[in-house]
């Protein structure tokens, strides 16, 4: 796996690929270890995704179709992400909207767990999802960051 660094938001990212695409962005460093099994950097093999971070960072939303991303996960979690990806840049959802989105009104829980594997922050706008009572809850980079990557966005919590 290959990767590089993404300084943005008063954070430094870990953004990592295979050849088959973008597989994984985190602010943590072991993580980041936890996930792939050999790591290379290699900035300008990253250089096209770096470019899409930094127009994030200017305030566009991510272009998905524009980047090939290689997501390992359950079809569970995948059919997640992909509510996910729904999500329009600079609105939120709750975790129980997501899980009625996506057919399993009751999956609640099971969705907030597919949504804190979701490998890639940012680019599946998992700190879009609050709870129910319009509060940040769980975020697996830590809930400065969710309100950080919120405000960003323009989005009021």
């Amino acid at each position: 796996m290959y990767y590089t660094e993404w300084q943005a938001l008063e954070t430094k990212f870990y953004v990592a690929c295979t050849e088959e695409g973008l597989s994984f962005v985190t602010n943590d460093w072991d993580e980041l270890n936890e996930y792939a099994d050999h790591l290379i950097r290699d900035d300008l093999k990253l250089a096209p995704f770096i470019n899409h971070f930094e127009a994030y960072a200017k305030d566009q939303a991510f272009k998905l179709d524009q980047i090939t991303i290689d997501l390992q996960g359950t079809d569970f979690q995948k059919k997640v992400w992909q509510e996910l990806v729904n999500i329009p840049y600079g609105e939120t959802r709750y975790y129980a909207q997501i899980a009625e989105a996506i057919g399993k009104p009751t999956a609640t829980r099971a969705v907030a767990s597919a949504i804190g594997k979701n490998p890639l922050l940012i680019v599946i706008p998992c700190h879009r999802v609050i709870g129910k009572n319009g509060k940040l809850t769980g975020f697996r980079s830590g809930l400065p960051l969710k309100e950080r990557l919120l405000q960003h966005e323009k989005i009021q919590i």
